[in-house]
């Protein structure tokens, strides 16, 4: 007799991870949450943008790439979660939206229900930190398609920004200051040349370089740093003209797209050092500079570009709120190009 079950779905399994992660979940609701008995959709309460002149909703939606990969090769499922919401609501903060929901989709080839309720508690975790509210989810059984311990993850989320508010290239003149804030690691880009290094050269997630206060793996995992509300607080003090989040492509790449066609930023690598983790994989990995600056963050996560009379208020602001920052360099006339030199 052929049933779900024979065919590899679980459903009770499924029924006691929403149950193992719902008082996670809960943390993550606003005030504008609004309760689906039937549990089909997440509900937000549109009357909140009343306060708003000329609302405009920002989405976005991203994955966690091939960094689900070393999570589960290390067996550890607390830290996915915080990258995939750094991945998604700090796209919104680039032009100044504050994210209001999220919501996650998570395929699997087996439903573990511990295993589904740690990285959806990650998730609502995260979400906390961004201060927007993880209003739905779905998590699919493809037995066949992905091995048992097999998992991706994806989300998406709304948010809002008043329209005259908007940031971008269009608020950038010469003379502005490029600000970076720190990277907590690699984030979520770059993991399939990780993974190639790991496969080809002698270095392993177990190792322990004398640079590292850990193993490899465990600085591999560390979480993505979520920038969401510091980047509000510096744009609702009025201190910045435009955001970069720092993610596939490089530094230079994802700062390029914040600019105008008329100005370059002139970026200065003498103004931080490059974290540990990336030397280590570049010698190991006998990676090339210019592959390492378009692969990796190497260590700057999120670029802001304030006028130059902010830069130190918006310094003052960032170490207020704990977050590294540094001048990393100026804004100047151009062709809409920047350069790291």
């Amino acid at each position: 007799m052929s049933t779900y079950e024979a065919a590899g779905v679980d459903i009770a399994a499924g029924e006691r991870a929403v149950e193992l992660m719902k008082s996670r979940v809960a943390r993550s609701r606003r005030p504008e949450c609004v309760d689906d008995a039937s549990g089909f959709a997440g509900l937000f309460d549109a009357s909140a943008l009343l306060k708003y002149r000329r609302p405009l909703l920002a989405t976005s939606t991203d994955g966690v790439g091939t960094k689900v990969d070393l999570a589960r090769r290390l067996g550890r499922y607390d830290t996915i979660g915080h990258d995939l919401v750094g991945m998604v609501v700090d796209d919104l903060a680039v032009c100044g939206a504050e994210p209001l929901f999220m919501t996650d989709y998570i395929a699997c080839g087996k439903v573990v229900p511990e295993r589904i309720a740690e990285i959806v508690g990650g998730i609502a975790d995260a979400c906390v930190l961004a201060g927007t509210a993880l209003v739905g989810g779905e998590t699919a059984e493809h037995p066949g398609l992905l091995e048992p311990d097999e998992f991706d993850v994806a989300g998406a989320a709304t948010g809002v920004v008043e329209a005259d508010a908007l940031l971008g290239p269009d608020r950038v003149v010469p003379g502005d200051v490029v600000i970076a804030m720190a990277s907590s690691g690699i984030h979520s880009n770059g993991y399939s040349l990780v993974r190639h290094i790991l496969r080809e050269s002698s270095l392993t997630l177990e190792a322990t370089p004398a640079e590292l206060a850990g193993t490899v793996g465990e600085e591999l995992l560390t979480p993505t740093r979520i920038y969401a509300l510091d980047c509000l607080a510096l744009a609702g003090a009025g201190l910045v003209h435009a955001f970069a989040h720092i993610t596939g492509g490089g530094l230079a790449a994802n700062l390029a797209r914040s600019l105008p066609p008329t100005v370059d930023a002139a970026l200065r690598r003498d103004s931080w050092t490059v974290p540990p983790i990336f030397q280590i994989l570049a010698r190991y990995g006998q990676v090339a500079p210019a592959d390492l600056d378009r692969t990796f963050n190497l260590g700057v996560g999120m670029a802001a570009i304030v006028p130059a009379e902010a830069a130190d208020a918006a310094l003052a602001l960032c170490a207020a709120r704990g977050l590294p920052a540094w001048v990393l360099g100026e804004i100047t006339e151009g062709s809409g190009n920047a350069v790291l030199a």
